[in-house]
């Protein structure tokens, strides 16, 4: 297995988790479960942790995809630069959610308000996954470019069925 293998196996967890933590964490707020809800914060924490994973094969998967052809700096770039981005964003997510496991576990009067910032803030960092998920899928699936042009051969037509 190499790096890039390695990074495609382990980089959507960092954006996996927080998905799911977030639909923990409103099932916990509708039922008004404080367990629910501390699950939702372990979820964070963990994709938090996921993210340090993602960002170290991330180095080793460059070296390896930048040999092949049709791949260019300028999509690693901007992938990188969203990666980097978005690990900060979920580290603050984890941070956010060990304290928020603090409070919720030593129920202070502000754990409530705490428990709705931090799902605010959690689909802040859900757009900046989806980012950084894009910039990545563009490094090798140019059909999700936006400058990708389909186009369609003869063949194609032929299977079309006309009435």
């Amino acid at each position: 297995m190499n790096e890039a293998y390695f990074h495609l196996l382990v980089n959507h967890l960092p954006i996996i988790f927080p998905i799911v933590g977030v639909i923990v964490m409103i099932t916990g707020l509708i039922f008004k479960s404080d367990a629910v809800k501390r699950t939702a914060f372990l979820i964070f924490i963990i994709g938090s942790i996921t993210a340090v994973a993602a960002m170290i094969s991330g180095e080793g998967a460059e070296d390896v995809v930048e040999k092949i052809s049709g791949v260019t700096e300028n999509y690693i770039e901007r992938h990188e630069e969203s990666a980097e981005l978005y690990s900060i964003l979920t580290y603050i997510l984890g941070a956010l959610s060990l304290f928020g496991l603090w409070a919720s576990i030593k129920q202070k009067t502000f754990s409530n308000t705490t428990n709705i910032a931090i799902l605010i803030f959690a689909f802040v960092v859900l757009y900046f996954g989806k980012e950084t998920g894009t910039t990545g899928g563009e490094i090798r699936h140019t059909e999700i470019r936006p400058d990708y042009q389909a186009t369609r051969t003869d063949n194609h037509h032929e299977n079309e069925d006309h009435d």
